[in-house]
Order: structure tokens, then C-alpha cells, then sequence
């Protein structure tokens, strides 16, 4: 499928708590933290918030439309939702076995196909990537005696988790540089005090998911370790990284000292993440999790859920970035014939599955364009669309998976012909 997507389920519940919107609109005003319900992401908007029918219009559309470039998560019940579950299931893992007690069963099976497949010692299944990455980052700190951590200031923990870092572990942060990419070595090595952890989200999702190449990121990592630092890599999109970087998950896994993996984002699961890494890592976190409250009584339907995501859609990750690039080039030419003055498509050459679109209206104006497109078609190409750079301008998230790879050049063309038909002269 194609979404509109816009990131874990801990952070619809932060997204909730502070102002921001769970309907897959931009939510409240500049600097507050929405919800994608196309997706279950949290989004990082700035802007108004729409009309409260807006954002039921939107989920209703999301619910019954024909033919989509994505299938929006909110889009089935929960009868569906388990049913589906249970069929899938049946085929990764002997249902008949016990409920998991305590992280033990299903989870543990899940947390050794984890490190199986990233090629570390270990890994320690989290309820939430907020909390894996929280105790990640606080065991370096100790570890290294420096609780400084180097990385983007667009980086999850900066922008999505109202300053945890700092709050509840008493870490600092430095940003190696403020531009809109990935940091350089260079930028690394000139960092004017000391840290101990490098952190890298892969890909940074905020400014487009973007990845550098595998020769930026060893020599990020190479800097680093110039400068007595561990690595760790934010990787809840690690999953997709393999065909830019043209490496396997255990080599781009195996340049860092521990690697966090989120099982919903793009595998399609309930919520859950992972922390790998060494074995004496993972045992202090699992000591941490119990003191974050993370010591969940059963999560067999999250762990099933994560095994079903790797099974089936792991593999296909990579047909889904080979489409993404398709499906962006015909987007800029379609936008390009219906006259559009001025149109973007970033990262040009998507890293990932996913990538922006902007475009030269307010994101009001946009949004009301999408949602007619969807009632009065039943084709749903865009959902939803933000404020957030130059007065005037939008934008959105594109992610291409199963149900976009239906979609040829010309299917796509001929839908942003009709959505910009719509669009006020």
C-alpha cells in the first residue's frame, strides 16, 4: 500500500496528552504533536488545527474508500483486526503453546528472531520504542560516564518524547549540526565537548526519511569511536534501510554497539519494539524495563503480531522502496502536466518507502482537496497535510507498500490530475 503516513503507540498516547489530534490531521497549534490515523504515527505539526468534521470526514473517507494508495490502520475493526491476527498467526507460531507470563514464551521467541536476524548476542522486547530507546540511552550513559548524547535535534527523542531524556535520566543532548539531513563525520569530530553516545536515527524521518550512504555512515560511526563514543542506531524504520545502503540488516546492525527496531511501523504490527545489542546490555535493560513499568503481564497478541510482520512483510520491504521511486516519479510528472507552479518530491530519489510531497498552498486548502477526491471518487491519494516551513506551502508523507504496487505511472498521474482539478486556481 501507498500512506500518507506521518511514529509508536506510546506516542498517540503522548500525542493525546499534549493537545495534539488522534484523527490524522495536523493537530493544535505550531510545535504541538499530532496523531496520522492513517498510520498510528505521531506527527510533529505546526499550523491550526482543522474543524473536528474535518477529521471525521477523514476517517469516515479512510473507511470506505475503493481503492487507496495505502490501507490506513484505522481503516478495519477489531474483530477484523484479531481475526486477521489469528489467521496469519497460525503460520509463525504453534498457537497451542502457553499464553506468554511475563516476557517469557511467544516474546522470547520473538526477542531471539530479533537478534537472529540483526546478528547481535541479544535483544529485549519493550512494550514501546520510547522506553527501549530511554533505557538504551541511560545504560550507555552510565556505562561510558558521560551522559551527553550527540544526535540531530529532529530526532525522535527531541521532537516526540517531551524531553525524557533529560527528565527522567538526566541526560544532555548536543546536535553535531541543525541542517535538515544526516550529520557528517566532520560534523561529528567538530563537536567542541565530549559525548558518549552517538544516536542515529536510520532513517531520519522528520526532514524525509533520509540515510546517508554506507561510506557517510561507517565514517560517522568511525568518528565516533574517534572520539570514544558508542553508537546506537534509532532504528524503527532499520527494517527498509537495506537497499540504499545496499548492505544486509546485520551489517548495517553490526557498525553499532545496540540498535532499536519498532515492529508496527513498518511491519504492520500491534505496537512493540526491540533493544539489541550484547547480552550484558540487554540484561541491564531488562532491569530498567521493570522499573519503567514495563513488565507487561501477557503481550502475546503484540509478539504475534511481530512475528507475522517479519515473516510476510520483512521480505517485501524491498519491492515497496523499488515502487516508492516509481510512484515519486510519477508524482512530480503528474504535478508537472497539471500545471502546478512549483512541486517537490524529497528526498527526489526516495531512501526509503518513504518520502515528503510539497506543494504551494496552505495545507488547509490541501486537506479539504484530498478529502473531496476521496468522497466524491472513492480514490484516496493524499490524507493528510501539514504547515511546517515557508508561508503558503504544505506537505505530506507518501509510503508505498502492498496496495501501492498496483499502482502503474499512469494510474498515479491520472489521480494528481484530479486532486489538483480541485485545488482553487
Amino acid at each position: 500500500m501507498v500512506e500518507s503516513n506521518t511514529d509508536s503507540a506510546d506516542e498517540a498516547d503522548e500525542a493525546r496528552s499534549t493537545g495534539g489530534t488522534d484523527d490524522g490531521d495536523a493537530g493544535g497549534a505550531i510545535g504541538d504533536t499530532g496523531v496520522d490515523a492513517d498510520t498510528g504515527d505521531a506527527v510533529h505539526t505546526t499550523g491550526t488545527a482543522p474543524a473536528k468534521d474535518t477529521s471525521q470526514r477523514a476517517l469516515a473517507a479512510m473507511r470506505t474508500v475503493r481503492r487507496s494508495l495505502n490501507t490506513p490502520k484505522l481503516n478495519v475493526s477489531m474483530g477484523e483486526r484479531l481475526r486477521q491476527l489469528l489467521a496469519d498467526g497460525a503460520g509463525v507460531h504453534d498457537l497451542e503453546q502457553p499464553v506468554d507470563f511475563y516476557g517469557n514464551g511467544i516474546v522470547t521467541a520473538l526477542e531471539e528472531r530479533v537478534a537472529d536476524l540483526l546478528g547481535t548476542e541479544a535483544a529485549v522486547f519493550f512494550p514501546t520504542g520510547t522506553m527501549a530507546q530511554q533505557v538504551a540511552l541511560r545504560c550507555w550513559a552510565a556505562r561510558t560516564g558521560n551522559p551527553t548524547v550527540a544526535l540531530h535535534p529532529l530526532a525522535h527523542p527531541e521532537v516526540y518524547e517531551r524531553g525524557a531524556l533529560s527528565t527522567l535520566s538526566g541526560l544532555r543532548t548536543v546536535h553535531p549540526t541543525t541542517a535538515p539531513r544526516q550529520p557528517t563525520a566532520e560534523e561529528v569530530r567538530a563537536l567542541d565537548e565530549p559525548f558518549g553516545t552517538l544516536m542515529l536515527e536510520l532513517p531520519l524521518r522528520d526532514p524525509g526519511f533520509l540515510l546517508p550512504s554506507w561510506e557517510e555512515l561507517t565514517a560517522l560511526v568511525g568518528a565516533a569511536r574517534e572520539r570514544d563514543a558508542v553508537v546506537h542506531i534509532d532504528g524503527a524504520r532499520l527494517w527498509e534501510c537495506t537497499t540504499h545502503l545496499g548492505r544486509s540488516l546485520e551489517e548495517i546492525a553490526g557498525l553499532a554497539d545496540s540498535v532499536y527496531v519498532s515492529f508496527y511501523k513498518s511491519l504492520g504490527g500491534l505496537g512493540g519494539a526491540a533493544l539489541a545489542g550484547p547480552s550484558t546490555l540487554t540484561d541491564e535493560a531488562r532491569a530498567w524495563r521493570h522499573r519503567y513499568g514495563g513488565m507487561v503481564y501477557q503481550q502475546f497478541p503484540t509478539a504475534l503480531a511481530a512475528l507475522t510482520g517479519l515473516d510476510q512483510e520483512l521480505s517485501r520491504l524491498p519491492s515497496y522502496v523499488a515502487h516508492a521511486r516509481v510512484v515519486a516519479g510519477a508524482l512530480k510528472d503528474g504535478f508537472g502536466a497539471a500545471g502546478v507552479p512549483w512541486a517537490r518530491v524529497h528526498p527526489e530519489v526516495p531512501h526509503t518507502h518513504q518520502f515528503q510531497v510539497w506543494l504551494p498552498y496552505d495545507a488547509g486548502v490541501l486537506r479539504e482537496a484530498a478529502l473531496r477526491q476521496a468522497e466524491e471518487t472513492g480514490t484516496g491519494l493524499f490524507w493528510r497535510w501539514a504547515a511546517h516551513g515557508a508561508p503558503g506551502t504544505a506537505f505530506t508523507e507518501v509510503t508505498v507498500t502492498a496496495a501501492g504496487l498496483e499502482w502503474t505511472p499512469d494510474d498515479v498521474k491520472e489521480a494528481v490530475a484530479d486532486f489538483v482539478a480541485r485545488l482553487p486556481e
